[in-house]
């Protein structure tokens, strides 16, 4: 099993403890590859629309983000580890996000993604880590992927690692070892309903906007490429 891990932060810290307890029960037998971020992708999306206009990989930062999609492409789970900061997922994740949007059902969606599985992994210092899980998992709903789970941690006690009491780091590590176990075994993902939904109102719209072009779109013509609709 090809695995793609996202770091959302370079910092070996909590979120780094919960992401190789995850990985501990994964590492053996299975091709494991890891982008740390904002290293792996230091630029923020300029908003130049060239991949929505004309094709991602003439985005300015194509060196940085294509490299990060095909592994993407061509993994079979994908694992999404950061920290939250105010109430949100980090900048550097969010950047990964917005370079992705044109993947998104609306412009030009992979088919890849419909089998793909994904988990979340967060933490904070004891705030709700929901908002910044739904900034994640709402990108990888529109990306087509159906499959996504979410661990998060309040900690509570402090946000570095090895001040946490024995206790508490191995309740942290437990829970998310079984977490784990349950990606142990190579399964594709379903596409599920929302997802199904989604495309279809996506398709409804392509055509629509298909009606009224004289030459497709990029979008469109990816759409017509896939045989979802009828140039």
């Amino acid at each position: 099993m090809k695995i793609v891990v996202i770091n959302g932060t370079e910092h070996k810290g909590c979120t780094y403890q919960i992401k190789e307890a995850f990985l501990s029960v994964l590492r053996a037998g299975n091709e494991i590859t890891e982008f740390y971020l904002p290293k792996d992708l230091p630029h923020f999306c300029t908003g130049c629309k060239t991949c929505f206009f004309k094709d991602e990989n003439l985005c300015p930062h194509a060196e940085y983000t294509m490299p990060i999609w095909k592994a993407i492409l061509q993994a079979d789970l994908l694992i999404f580890a950061a920290p939250v900061y105010a109430l949100r997922t980090p900048a550097q994740m969010k950047a990964l996000l917005d370079h992705f949007c044109c993947h998104w059902m609306v412009h030009r969606p992979d088919q890849a993604m419909f089998i793909k599985r994904a988990v979340i992994l967060t933490n904070s210092i004891g705030a709700s880590n929901r908002s910044a899980q739904k900034d994640l998992a709402t990108s990888l709903q529109w990306m087509g992927v159906s499959d996504v789970s979410s661990l998060g941690f309040g900690l509570m006690e402090g946000v570095v690692w090895d001040e946490l009491s024995d206790k508490r780091r191995n309740k942290i590590k437990a829970k998310t070892a079984n977490l784990a176990k349950k990606y142990a075994t190579y399964q594709p993902g379903r596409k599920g309903l929302k997802v199904r939904v989604l495309f279809f109102i996506s398709k409804l719209l392509h055509q629509a906007v298909l009606k009224k072009e004289e030459i497709p779109s990029a979008d469109n013509q990816h759409w017509i490429k896939n045989g979802w609709i009828k140039g």
